[in-house]
């Protein structure tokens, strides 16, 4: 079976598996952190597609793919976050595109490498702690500590895709 659809079909189950007092995220990496979306966002994960450069775009906007005759922008989030390409030691072929429906735009977002999908307590979410530099806060809805040494970044999409 493609990677692609089995990607897409435990996505479709994650998304119909519904626990109280829990949320589904889908977990990837960029750069050093992990960071996670709502899975209720997502549409499907690829491998890395040909991304058509369109000029005139914001920085952060890589460019385009067709997507079975659909063109979805995709968004680097290395350049959206401010993270230097260097600060990771991924894979080329680990490189994925989410596609995620947002504000009913189809988008696409540029990540190094996924983790999976993962169920969170609602009450393990924290909100996202004052910092002076670095991540945006309000791009984010929280955070969630995976282990002693591990934090999930939650982000909020419509504010990491659209705030200026």
């Amino acid at each position: 079976m493609d990677n692609n659809l089995e990607q897409q079909l435990s996505l479709e189950e994650a998304k119909n598996n519904k626990k109280t007092g829990q949320a589904q995220y889908v977990v990837f990496n960029i750069g050093e952190e992990e960071y996670g979306i709502e899975i209720e966002y997502t549409r499907e994960i690829i491998k890395s597609a040909q991304i058509t450069n369109v000029p005139n775009t914001e920085e952060h906007v890589v460019g385009v793919i067709n997507l079975r005759g659909i063109i979805v922008p995709v968004v680097d989030l290395h350049s959206r976050f401010d993270i230097t390409q260097e600060s990771y030691d991924y894979e080329k072929d680990e490189k994925r595109i989410i596609t995620v429906e947002v504000k009913d735009l189809l988008l696409g977002i540029r990540v190094d490498h996924i983790e999976g999908i993962v169920w969170l307590k609602e009450d393990s979410i924290t909100p996202a702690p004052d910092v002076e530099s670095g991540l945006r806060q309000d791009y984010l809805t929280g955070v969630c500590a995976r282990d002693e040494d591990h934090l999930l970044i939650l982000l909020d999409l419509e504010k990491t895709l659209f705030a200026q």
